[in-house]
């Protein structure tokens, strides 16, 4: 087995902070790029213990290399080094990018 080191690039990343409002800002970037589509979805959920039915928002989702995923709050969307956008978890993030 070999060991490699990530080449040092710069990145451009979005945190995003699980608000409808901050939402917005994200999807209209990742829309701005060719080729690149995230959208806003909102789903229907029954909440356990409660006799009615609510909607709440399920969140961001970006059409990536891989297929569809879903941004959770507290997510970075990152725009790769070939302008592919895609979620990375918090810890992840941290443990591989600095500030630049």
């Amino acid at each position: 087995m070999s060991k490699y080191r990530k080449k040092p690039v710069v990145i451009e990343a979005m945190q995003w902070d699980g608000k409808v409002e901050s939402a917005h800002p994200i999807i209209q970037w990742v829309n701005g790029a060719v080729g690149s589509t995230a959208t806003w979805t909102e789903g229907h959920t029954v909440s356990p213990g409660f006799p009615d039915e609510a909607w709440v928002s399920e969140g961001i989702y970006i059409q990536t290399l891989e297929g569809s995923m879903r941004v959770s709050s507290e997510d970075y969307v990152i725009r790769g080094v070939q302008g592919e956008f895609y979620p990375c978890k918090p810890d992840i993030f941290a443990a591989t990018y600095d500030a630049a």
